[in-house]
């Protein structure tokens, strides 16, 4: 995909895919272990989840690559295997939905604090981001999201990264407060200006709280950037039962009521994070009549 036909995408609103992670916990996915490898083991899990995503409506979905960086990858000892893992990871995703719909490339914090709360430089970001957004072009994604990003520092590194080695339309999405507050510093609309300017195609939020929380950040996002909004929160704001699960406060009606208000607000790319299925999804094609 060339940044020109994103643009033409966008012209209308766009439906991104619903959670990963919590889906494939709840088909039996243990905690703790490396969810990348995990998936290669049990592909067509993955595979009949973006299925689902793809029949539900999603135009986009998103390859299962989120760790597939050396830092999060080195945490079990498989850095070694980052080509072959990205390029693996990447196939699966498209076995599943073909050509009929986008697959992004999906990276993420390297989960090393960023100078000068932590050890990570930028130099040092800009490399690990250079080395898998390569690969992941490699593999034959569509475009790359950079998302779940906790610094914008270190987003920046990856948008830096992205025009180095890669053609590819970037989407950069922060984890932010009901507040817009990014947990490292700053907020959702200093980070959305700074990410436009570095090139991002799309900017906006993920994960973070419930879509009912996220008008106001939305709206203040939107009067401030040129570029589309990307809105991909979670399903309520969780409660944990007994056996350590999160519980998510919303159904897919609610959540997509919900996040027709987003919509109105400026959002115009658009889907679901932590509790979502491919039922909030469909839910929410249903309200753009489609």
């Amino acid at each position: 995909m060339t940044k020109e036909e994103f643009q033409k995408l966008t012209q209308n609103v766009v439906l991104l895919d619903g959670a990963t992670g919590s889906n494939l916990m709840a088909s039996g996915m243990p905690r703790g272990i490396c969810t990348e490898a995990w998936i290669m083991e049990h592909k067509e899990i993955l595979q009949n989840l973006q299925k689902a995503y793809a029949e539900a409506g999603s135009q986009i979905v998103y390859a299962p690559t989120f760790g597939g960086n050396r830092y999060s990858l080195g945490l079990h000892g498989l850095q070694d295997k980052l080509v072959e893992m990205n390029h693996a990871l990447v196939n699966i995703s498209r076995e599943a939905v073909g050509h009929k719909v986008y697959v992004a490339g999906d990276i993420t914090t390297t989960g090393k604090m960023m100078e000068p709360a932590g050890d990570l430089t930028y130099e040092m970001a800009y490399e690990t981001y250079c080395e898998q957004i390569k690969v992941l072009e490699d593999a034959g994604v569509d475009l790359i999201i950079a998302e779940t990003m906790i610094n914008i520092e270190e987003t920046l590194a990856a948008l830096d990264a992205a025009a180095t080695v890669s053609s590819l339309p970037v989407m950069c999405t922060m984890t932010v407060e009901a507040d817009g507050s990014i947990f490292s510093g700053g907020n959702a609309v200093e980070a959305a200006i700074a990410l436009e300017g570095a090139g991002a195609v799309a900017v906006g939020i993920n994960c973070s709280v419930g879509p009912d929380q996220l008008v106001s950040v939305v709206r203040n996002i939107k009067e401030n950037v040129s570029i589309p909004v990307i809105a991909k929160p979670n399903a309520g704001m969780p409660t944990i039962d007994d056996q350590g699960n999160a519980i998510y406060s919303m159904d897919a009606k609610n959540f997509a009521e919900h996040m027709k208000v987003l919509i109105e607000n400026g959002a115009s790319v658009v889907g679901g994070c932590c509790g979502t299925t491919p039922e909030f999804i469909h839910e929410i094609s249903r309200i753009l009549g489609r």
